[in-house]
């Protein structure tokens, strides 16, 4: 199985293999596959993009967004595994992991209202819904107060250890507007709850892997390659622990998708989906 691409974008993407046209310069990001335990497979955190965006709208993601200079923080209240180890994890330099595990966090809280921090190495914070909490989650999203700022404040310490990596994808060279996203998997902390808070997004859903996988195979709901295919990965373990054991051992190669031109032009699969998409009966 490889996603078909649109004929409005064959051309243009047939111009850019062949070198006609300049990509644009991706930005770095980063996005959280949010878990719960559910039916089968692990349940996943949803938000339909709002119609008015100018990247993905209509389409459900995962909670993310940008790399923002005031992730790269050094002074960020940290337990868990070090940057150094999640540079190996993730292929990049030190500063770069630590400013992609602090935006996953702050996207994460900015996008769903669930922190993944606590007082210490052992502890998470139980609650994020009080009037207070929404007031830091609000000035984070206006980039007005840093995540160390509000860590620092709070007495809390970011949990590094609570993320998992999980995989790298670059915006295909023929779009307009490019990402290279760095993709993680969290659980739902207990005593946390998501709410609908990104201005981002007109709706939100808590959907098992398996029935997001199906709802975009039947056209009712929208999902970007990326999005779709770490659905169907994730719908192949029994719930968020084992996804997060596995995590333990990935090392992110970030991969863009490309045009497999012929008579029906499609996007290259990653080459670490081959073996699920295979035993699905995929070509």
């Amino acid at each position: 199985m490889r996603l078909p691409l649109p004929p409005r974008l064959v051309t243009t993407a047939r111009e850019y293999a062949a070198g006609v046209r300049t990509p644009a310069e991706p930005r770095n990001a980063a996005t959280v596959a949010l878990l719960r335990a559910g039916a089968g497979s692990p349940e996943v955190y949803l938000l339909r993009r709002h119609g008015g965006m100018a990247f993905a709208r209509g389409m459900h993601v995962f909670p993310g967004g940008g790399v923002d200079p005031r992730d790269d923080d050094a002074e960020v209240g940290w337990v868990g595994p070090p940057a150094e180890a999640w540079a190996e994890r993730l292929g990049v330099d030190e500063a770069m992991a630590r400013a992609l595990v602090c935006a996953a966090v702050r996207e994460t809280f900015e996008e769903s209202g669930v922190l993944l921090a606590g007082p210490d190495a052992s502890s998470i914070v139980a609650d994020t819904t009080a009037d207070d909490w929404e007031a830091d989650r609000v000035a984070l999203e206006a980039r007005e107060l840093s995540l160390t700022e509000m860590l620092r404040r709070r007495g809390l310490v970011l949990r590094a250890d609570l993320l998992g990596a999980w995989s790298g994808w670059l915006t295909p060279e023929f779009e307009p507007r490019r990402y290279r996203t760095w993709f993680f998997v969290a659980e739902l902390p207990p005593g946390q709850r998501t709410r609908d808070v990104s201005t981002e997004s007109d709706g939100v859903t808590w959907l098992s892997a398996g029935e997001a996988v199906a709802g975009a195979d039947a056209g009712e709901v929208a999902m970007l390659p990326p999005t779709y295919l770490t659905c169907l990965e994730l719908a192949s373990y029994a719930g968020p622990e084992a996804a997060l054991a596995a995590a333990e051992t990935r090392r992110v190669e970030m991969f863009m998708p490309e045009l497999v031109d012929g008579d029906e032009p499609t996007l290259s699969n990653p080459p670490w989906l081959e073996p699920l998409l295979a035993s699905r009966g995929a070509s």
